[in-house]
């Protein structure tokens, strides 16, 4: 068991130490109370002198004792189970949202390396099974130690040689629990990797089921499932063969224990050293002593499983969140849209450079164009514009001012974006246009609609602005939701704009409509436009012409024909249909 992860757990639980002291209380209540049950029945027994001979009176008040003890025993484990189960989910909860709270401040980079999958496994499947096994570790293994050692007290306290048999066969458990507790770690920390695996793959095929019918892929993606899940089914076996190891184990271990305390027993009854009640006393105690290190021996295989969860799910919630903003930031409450990128370099992988020494300057209300090759560069540069990645070297400055110096928050809404992948959540309609201005009212949302032409196709729905819609706006056509995401920005209109290929999903009748409401929108503001279509950036105060991170050409529209370089070729290859 990783000690560094388990002293992870103790920090998470050291908030509820009270309770944890009330539950070990109990659980120390309930110990004592269950050893003493033993003794009342020894003590019933030796009250029975033969037939014919019994001191009843003694045997009622004995059983009588024995009500009320099992009565504190019932009421004690009940307190412990409540208590135990308000730890657990208190702490699970508290995990649950140290992670969902990290992944808000992740680098982008990080997100993009990990499979989404492989994070969802760690925040909700790791997480129920490390609640598992903490909850039967404050179950059954406080209880077990406590009545381990509370039946050695007792035990020795009757008879010390007897004892010795039992404390003597001991270590022959533990043996045996430690050697399956060690084995079956590596298999559930396997286990737990092969289960993220799956879960990540599946999340995958789901999410891009159309085009795995499209191509004709069911049965490679059935054959690469089956690869996995058979892996995970391996190592589960594993686990699972290892674990169940332990039960016929200590058994085997506890049948000798009892063995040993009859044989032994017997023969100090035969000397009259000992009476058949206390007799009858030891067995029970053997038997108390040795059901723990089953239950334990369960508990350490399941607190196994558990910590190789807790490891996956401290490794998220411990990874290095993006940058920190400065203790003082600067504040920019009236952005005027002054954009300088100054010797910038930047690159996704370190041995592959994609942005190198690259220089621009937008000024206030201009309009930039970014145009090139697929790949080169310009959707990094926004990117980079928002912060969603920081540059390697060289400043971004807005008004002045490095935006490394800002808020990100602050930052990010200084501009409105529009993508060709759209951003929607499930909700309604009204809820994903609203998600940048919560305020707003209803006119102002209509008006925005019908500025982005989204308020004719909105109406016709079922509930109109109140239509649920699915994750990732599923019922929508491609160009609807695009529709919207431009809606969410009409309502807000920052004082910046960021349009990357903002109507590539729409028909040209709609998107002519949009491109004038998109020139009134942009009227004063600096906007930063990415696209394919060369049609719809020739009005453009600038257009930068990027090829493998460099600003190669850059011009207006018809400054840049006249060059008759990789613009040209870029705006031939368009509308005159000759080779690039």
């Amino acid at each position: 068991m990783n000690k560094d992860t388990l002293k992870k757990v103790l920090r998470a639980i050291r908030p509820y130490r009270f309770r944890l002291v009330l539950s070990i209380g109990m659980a120390f209540l309930t110990v004592v109370s269950t050893l003493y049950i033993p003794i009342l029945i020894g003590n019933g027994v030796d009250c029975i002198l033969g037939a014919g001979n019994v001191d009843f009176p003694a045997l009622r008040s004995i059983l009588i004792k024995m009500a009320v003890v099992i009565l504190v025993t019932a009421v004690c484990q009940w307190v412990m189970n409540i208590v135990n189960n308000r730890i657990v989910y208190s702490v699970v909860n508290d995990l649950r949202r140290a992670a969902f709270e990290n992944i808000q401040h992740l680098p982008i980079g990080y997100l993009d390396r990990h499979p989404y999958g492989d994070i969802v496994s760690r925040v909700v499947a790791d997480v129920d099974q490390f609640a598992d096994g903490l909850l039967m570790g404050f179950t059954q293994l406080f209880t077990g130690v406590m009545t381990i050692l509370g039946t050695l007290i007792f035990m020795v306290s009757v008879n010390i040689w007897i004892a010795l048999v039992v404390i003597l066969i001991t270590p022959l458990s533990l043996f045996v629990a430690k050697f399956i507790a060690t084995k079956s770690h590596a298999h559930f920390k396997a286990q737990s990797e092969s289960r993220g695996e799956e879960t990540a793959y599946i999340n995958e095929i789901i999410t891009n089921e159309k085009v795995v019918k499209a191509y004709g892929r069911e049965s490679s993606v059935m054959e690469r499932f089956d690869e996995i899940n058979e892996r995970l089914g391996r190592n589960s076996m594993k686990a699972i063969f290892f674990s169940s190891l332990t039960n016929p184990c200590t058994r085997f271990v506890n049948s000798i224990v009892y063995a040993g305390v009859g044989v032994f027993g017997a023969l100090f009854v035969l000397r009259g050293s000992l009476s058949v009640g206390q007799l009858t006393c030891f067995l029970t105690y053997a038997n108390q002593y040795t059901k723990p290190f089953n239950e334990i021996s369960g508990v350490v295989t399941e607190l196994q499983n558990a910590m190789v969860c807790a490891e996956r799910l401290f490794e998220l919630i411990e990874m290095e969140p993006e940058e920190p903003t400065p203790a003082e930031p600067v504040h920019n409450k009236a952005p005027k849209g002054h954009v300088e990128f100054d010797h910038v370099s930047f690159s996704y992988v370190p041995d592959k450079p994609l942005i190198r020494d690259l220089s621009l300057e937008a000024m206030p209300g201009q309009h930039i164009a970014i145009v090139g090759h697929t790949g080169c560069g310009k959707t990094t540069l926004i990117n980079l514009l928002m912060r969603f990645y920081d540059v390697n070297e060289g400043e971004i400055r807005i008004d002045g001012v490095n935006i490394r110096d800002m808020e990100r928050g602050e930052l990010r809404q200084m501009f409105g974006m529009v993508l060709q992948e759209t951003w929607l959540k499930s909700g309604t309609i009204r809820e994903n246009i609203v998600t940048g201005k919560p305020d707003a009212t209803e006119e102002e949302i209509i008006a925005a609609a019908k500025a982005s032409h989204a308020h004719s196709f909105i109406k016709r729905l079922p509930k109109g602005y109140d239509t649920e819609i699915g994750e990732e706006g599923g019922g929508l056509s491609q160009g609807q939701k695009q529709l919207l995401c431009i809606t969410r920005v009409m309502l807000c209109l920052p004082p910046m704009l960021i349009l990357d290929e903002a109507t590539s999903s729409i028909d040209t009748r709609t998107e002519m409509r949009i491109q004038r409401a998109f020139n009134k929108m942009m009227e004063g503001r600096t906007s930063f436009i990415v696209a394919h279509r060369l049609s719809t950036i020739r009005n453009a105060d600038i257009i930068l012409v990027m090829d493998q991170g460099h600003v190669v050409e850059q011009g207006s529209h018809e400054e840049l024909l006249e060059k008759k370089g990789a613009y040209y070729e870029l705006y031939q290859s368009q509308f005159a249909g000759v080779a690039t």
